[in-house]
């Protein structure tokens, strides 16, 4: 059930030994059911999650019912409700399994413990923040001004599994465009 989080950890910075265990000693097991709300709308969150498999993703429900999706985390990555997790105060969005998916999830105070006293985990966290920044500016510099052909483009060069994993409801509201629209899109590829 660790070797995926070891694998991950291994790849990105020289942990080992006691304090590899010391960091998946802190994950618990948590088995989801496809559609099954982690994290519901105003809760303060509460754990960070690490996929071994299925995907989670994090959206909002505006007052009309349309949902914008803004992350989706697959095998092998990490959510959460950022700035609820950093900041403890209500959540502007949820947090679902979008398939049946096996998590590992940390509590914030042993994840914060972890970043305070293990520095290799320290700097796999800031590579985590990092990466979500650069990964989310570039997917709002670079959908200003796409046309719809290419923000499914940018969206196949950078997730290709994207596509094939989530509904086309769900892309459509990543992307930010209609589902119809993204179907033609589709289909003229």
């Amino acid at each position: 059930m660790y070797s995926l989080l070891e694998a991950f950890l291994t790849s990105r910075t020289d942990i080992a030994g006691d304090c590899l265990k010391e960091v998946c000693s802190n994950f618990e097991p948590l088995r989801a059911k496809r559609n099954e709300i982690l994290l519901p709308y105003g809760t303060v969150c509460q754990h960070y999650y690490f996929v071994n498999k299925g995907c989670i993703r994090l959206f909002t429900i505006n007052k009309d019912g349309v949902e914008t999706t803004r992350f989706f985390a697959f095998e092998g990555g990490f959510g959460t409700a950022l700035p609820s997790f950093i900041e403890q105060k209500p959540a502007f969005e949820y947090m679902q399994a979008i398939e049946k998916s096996e998590l590992l999830r940390i509590a914030r105070e042993d994840f914060f413990h972890l970043v305070e006293t293990i520095p290799p985990f320290a700097f796999i966290y800031r590579q985590i923040l990092e990466q979500g920044f650069i990964t989310a500016q570039k997917r709002i510099y670079g959908f200003q001004g796409f046309d719809a052909l290419e923000k499914v483009k940018w969206v196949i060069e950078h997730q290709p599994d994207f596509l094939l994993r989530v509904s086309n409801k769900m892309a459509a509201s990543y992307i930010g465009l209609s589902p119809s629209t993204l179907s033609r899109v589709k289909a003229r590829l």
